[in-house]
């Protein structure tokens, strides 16, 4: 398969261009972090990165584009990070810390997690609609890091990165259902920081 945007910035790094080196950098450092992270942990996922940048300038050259760019690139950071555990699997902990706010009824959600039934009306256009926009964003990040490594990671690398859950799953060698249970119990968390959030403006 061809990857024509992904061979136009091959061509400028091999180059040389530092300014595709900084458009590489900005366009796939968070899904890398998010691979790192879900492999290593919080403490080692900043070296791990690093030493996957170190990795995909070496081996720029001998990218034969089998792959997309972003593939590639993922996967050098995931077997750096294996490697970086020394062949110890990190144990995926399904039972993770709860949510603040308690948790929403399954029943509330169809199958690819939508609500059915939407939370109270969202009023945007409204003055203090647009006061609290900043505290939402700061409410929603707060919940955000509380999630567990693996269950950020997959949340990430779903919605933010749009990759399908067979792909995260061989990234991250964790079963289909371990990645839909861990997404979706992701996904409950910041569905109940949402209506929590209208129901009281507070977080």
């Amino acid at each position: 398969m061809e990857y024509p945007a992904d061979q136009a910035l091959l061509t400028r790094l091999r180059a040389g261009e530092q300014k595709a080196y900084r458009e590489l950098v900005a366009t796939y450092q968070g899904a890398m972090r998010a691979v790192a992270f879900a492999i290593v942990g919080s403490r080692n996922s900043d070296e791990v990165v690093q030493d996957a940048w170190l990795a995909v300038v070496r081996n720029l050259d001998g990218f034969q584009g089998r792959s997309s760019l972003k593939t590639w690139l993922l996967t050098i950071t995931a077997n750096t990070a294996k490697t970086r555990l020394k062949g110890n699997r990190r144990e995926v902990l399904l039972d993770d810390i709860p949510s603040p706010h308690g948790s929403i009824g399954d029943e509330r959600f169809s199958a690819d997690g939508h609500w059915l039934l939407a939370p109270h009306a969202w009023h945007h256009d409204s003055p203090e609609a647009l006061l609290t926009e900043d505290e939402l964003r700061e409410c929603l990040e707060k919940t955000l890091g509380s999630l567990s490594e693996m269950q950020g990671s997959v949340l990430h690398l779903r919605e933010r990165e749009g990759m399908e859950l067979e792909e995260i799953c061989n990234l991250l060698q964790v079963s289909l259902s371990n990645v839909r249970v861990l997404l979706h119990r992701a996904r409950l968390k910041v569905f109940a920081t949402l209506e929590h959030f209208e129901e009281t403006g507070q977080c």
